[in-house]
């Protein structure tokens, strides 16, 4: 047994779970992800899901999928800089920068890279990046990456941000970084309030849309579309692995920033490039979100439904505006028990414990898609109800 091995044989917090019979990770899935999922042999609803617009199961984005499989091949076995670059890339990036009214997108392979990489090299070592709290871990990782001066302002606190910005060299570059939907809060960033700050502080703006995309804006076009601000917003990220039923990630900006990320970015320049399949995937469920302004109608009826059913039923949801909705329970032991005896009822939802909150807001994530039915949120609401009661939560 060696020092690495001596170093993580004590490490037995998953098995701590298991053992209490509530470990509730990994869970094998053994068919399509739609409202309905097999799992162990049964039919669960699933509240776990991040398929917003509920295109992951759409024939024309499957279709679509197959198609560039066989007229591209499975893969391209090398790097977008080099050898792995598809006319099928180049379209996508071009219908995206249209599409989040930028003059240029980058597609990566995955979202987590896009973030990881695009501030590991945005920000020299003079300049500032400025992140929320509670931002996604992919930005705390890339700012992390980045040799930039590091702050963070508490959640969503204006007072606190401004704080921070006055704490910076005023010539310097300086690059706020947010999650538009916070994605296990719900509720969304403050984005008025923050392009006021970048003009009074002379600062840039990056904002997250990876769970804004498909749900809010024109033509589901995001946040900042929402709050027609999208000139206004430097970089805007997105993925494909939520609303476009796909995987992968763009950044999209001006064209000299894009030219310098396109030349600079490591997890863009060193990784191999997105499947065929991915890409013609993601770039048919853009098509069909323009074209069907309704899928987007029946998300949001759904979820003002379910917001209205949470609260008539006294749970507590915190400030969240959209489809992310969080059951706050405030105890780990207790948030892993809820989500199995939910499961032993029939409906998937997600824990939420440290390190994706802290220790005192552990929740149970709550998501919803357009293909959502009325009677499953009613289905779901009730059994959570039940579970809640049982375990003390919900009074």
């Amino acid at each position: 047994m060696g020092l690495l091995q001596d170093k993580y044989k004590e490490y037995r917090e998953p098995q701590k779970y298991m053992e209490m019979g509530v470990y509730p990770y990994f869970r094998e899935i053994t068919g399509k992800v739609g409202t309905k999922v097999t799992m162990d042999g049964h039919d669960i609803l699933m509240f776990g899901s991040n398929a917003y617009t509920g295109l992951i199961n759409d024939e024309r984005v499957i279709e679509a999928g197959v198609k560039a499989l066989r007229q591209y091949g499975s893969g391209c076995a090398g790097s977008r800089f080099l050898n792995g670059t598809l006319d099928l890339h180049v379209k996508l990036e071009k219908e995206l920068a249209e599409f989040l009214h930028k003059d240029e997108a980058l597609c990566f392979s995955t979202g987590f890279t896009v973030n990881e990489g695009v501030l590991a090299t945005i920000c020299g070592r003079e300049d500032y990046i400025i992140t929320d709290e509670r931002d996604h871990a992919s930005i705390v990782d890339g700012r992390r990456l980045s040799f930039a001066k590091q702050l963070k302002f508490k959640h969503n606190d204006m007072e606190d941000l401004e704080k921070q910005l006055q704490k910076c060299n005023p010539d310097a570059v300086k690059l706020i970084v947010v999650d538009g939907v916070f994605s296990m809060e719900g509720d969304l960033a403050n984005l008025p309030e923050i392009v006021r700050l970048k003009h009074k502080y002379n600062a840039s703006i990056m904002v997250d849309e990876a769970h804004g995309i498909g749900v809010f804006g024109k033509q589901g076009r995001g946040v900042c579309d929402h709050f027609g601000l999208s000139d206004e917003v430097d970089l805007i990220m997105c993925t494909f692995s939520k609303s476009l039923a796909s995987i992968g990630g763009c950044i999209a900006a001006d064209k000299d920033i894009i030219n310098w990320l396109r030349h600079t970015t490591r997890s863009y320049i060193f990784s191999a490039s997105n499947t065929p399949a991915a890409t013609a995937a993601a770039l048919e469920a853009l098509h069909i979100i323009q074209a069907e302004p309704e899928r987007i109608n029946k998300l949001w009826n759904v979820t003002n439904y379910a917001l209205k059913r949470f609260r008539e039923a006294g749970f507590e949801i915190g400030d969240t505006e959209s489809p992310i909705i969080p059951l706050y329970v405030r105890d780990a032991v207790k948030t892993f028990e809820a989500t199995k005896l939910a499961f032993e009822k029939g409906i998937f939802i997600n824990p939420v414990v440290p390190p994706a909150c802290a220790a005192q807001d552990t929740l149970i994530r709550f998501s919803l898609m357009a293909t959502h039915t009325r009677e499953q949120v009613d289905q779901g609401v009730d059994i959570l109800i039940d579970v809640f009661k049982q375990l003390d939560i919900l009074k």
